[in-house]
């Protein structure tokens, strides 16, 4: 089992950040879907009574999703995965702004994978301990990585000129660009979000591998959505939480129509 938390910096506020992250998750999906593969959003509604983070939160919005891969895992997975099983189902549970959710293969490795990512966003500059409250045992074995969304080096695949941060101002709000390797101790706003990720894979010759891939492929995605989330900062200021509602359903038929046509779009394994 890999535990690793990823902290990412953002000249956001907290509540901005709600609004923020719930536009991009709608986006990026769009982005990724298509040709058979991509996002179904199988279920969106709010929730009561799941506690979260030792009870400190129990309620908000669910959601149940399946993401049909294929292209998008590595060959040596595709090499001994059989037909119809490369799919990943997430739930979630968005108790802003604490959220948990959960990946797993319930077709074919079931209880052998999951993968499971828990946030919490406070408005600082990312420098708490233990935000997660993990005991000691886990606290030991835990690393922390630091996401810097305009000076980490991104695939040229993932590059794209208007997403750098290094390079993006705000027409809105004014902010950016974010320039130098302290900017995060020059902005105001500020707000982290502190991903925790748990990850096991049981599988006999390939856990390691596998779990260490599952890690980087991780901080690959949380890169690219933050450098997306500031960029189309000017798309997603100024929208309410009702304006999110209604674009996650318009979203959720687009979703459904564009995984049946087309070709297969977005990142795919390196």
């Amino acid at each position: 089992m890999l535990i690793k938390e990823f902290r990412v910096t953002l000249p956001l506020t907290v509540e901005e950040y709600q609004v923020a992250q719930l536009f991009s998750v709608a986006e990026a999906s769009k982005n990724e879907t298509g040709g058979g593969e991509g996002i179904e959003v199988i279920k969106n509604e709010p929730f009561t009574d799941h506690p979260l983070l030792n009870g400190k939160y129990s309620s908000g919005q669910y959601t149940y999703k399946i993401y049909h891969l294929a292209s998008k895992v590595p060959a040596f997975i595709r090499l001994v995965a059989p037909k119809g099983s490369l799919e990943i189902h997430e739930e979630a549970w968005n108790a802003y702004p604490y959220c948990r959710t959960v990946l797993t293969n319930p077709g074919y490795m079931k209880e052998n994978f999951i993968i499971c990512i828990e946030t919490l966003h406070i408005g600082d500059v990312g420098n708490q301990n233990n935000v997660h409250e993990l005991p000691a045992d886990k606290l030991k074995t835990r690393e922390v990585v630091h996401i810097d969304i305009a000076n980490d080096p991104v695939a040229t695949n993932d590059y794209k000129a208007a997403e750098d941060p290094a390079t993006f101002k705000s027409e809105k709000t004014g902010r950016g660009p974010l320039v130098g390797p302290d900017w995060k101790n020059n902005v105001t706003p500020v707000m982290t979000c502190y991903k925790l990720v748990t990850c096991e894979f049981k599988w006999l010759g390939l856990q390691s591998k596998v779990e260490s891939f599952i890690q980087k492929t991780e901080r690959r995605l949380f890169t690219v959505f933050h450098r997306q989330l500031f960029c189309w900062m000017d798309r997603w200021y100024g929208l309410t939480m009702e304006d999110i509602r209604a674009l996650e359903d318009k979203t959720k038929e687009e979703l459904d129509r564009q995984r049946q046509h087309g070709d297969v779009r977005g990142m795919r394994a390196e």
